[in-house]
C-alpha cells in the first residue's frame, strides 16, 4: 500500500519543505540580498536577470511539485467521500467515482440534486424537516 514511486516520495517532501516558514523566509532573505546588491551591480541587466531566472526556474519546477501533491490529496479525499457514500445507508451507490464521469452525466447529476436541494429549502421554510433520504 505504501508503495509510492520515487517522484511521490520526493514531490512529497519537497512540497512540505518548501511550506515551511523558514523556507519563505530563506526566500525572502534571498530576494533582500538581491535588493541590497542593486546598486553594487549598478542595477544592470545581468544583475535583473538573475533574479528573473532564478524565480523563473524555482516557479516552473514547484508547479510539478505542488500539482502531484495536489493530484494526490484530491484522490484520498474522493476515495474517503467514496466509502462514506458506500458505508451510509440510504446513500446512492451511484454517486461513487462521480469524478470520473463525461460532463453531460455530470450535469444530469448536478440538476437533479439542484433539485432536492431546492425542494428542501421550501420545505423547511414550510417548517418540515430537511433530513432523511428524498425517496418515499
Amino acid at each position: 500500500m505504501h508503495n509510492a514511486t520515487w517522484y511521490s516520495r520526493f514531490a512529497k517532501g519537497a512540497a512540505r519543505f518548501c511550506g515551511r516558514p523558514r523556507v519563505f523566509v530563506y526566500a525572502v532573505g534571498v530576494i533582500a540580498v538581491w535588493a541590497i546588491t542593486g546598486p553594487v551591480f549598478r542595477f544592470s541587466d545581468t544583475w535583473q536577470l538573475v533574479i528573473n531566472t532564478s524565480t523563473t526556474i524555482v516557479t516552473f519546477l514547484m508547479v510539478f511539485l505542488i500539482q502531484n501533491t495536489q493530484n494526490r490529496d484530491t484522490e484520498a479525499i474522493q476515495l474517503k467521500l467514496d466509502e462514506l457514500i458506500r458505508a451510509t445507508q440510504g446513500a446512492h451507490n451511484a454517486l461513487l467515482d462521480l469524478e470520473e464521469l463525461e460532463e453531460a452525466s455530470l450535469e444530469e447529476f448536478r440538476k437533479k440534486y439542484e433539485t432536492l436541494a431546492r425542494v428542501a429549502r421550501e420545505e423547511l421554510r414550510r417548517g418540515i424537516r430537511d433530513t432523511g433520504t428524498p425517496e418515499p
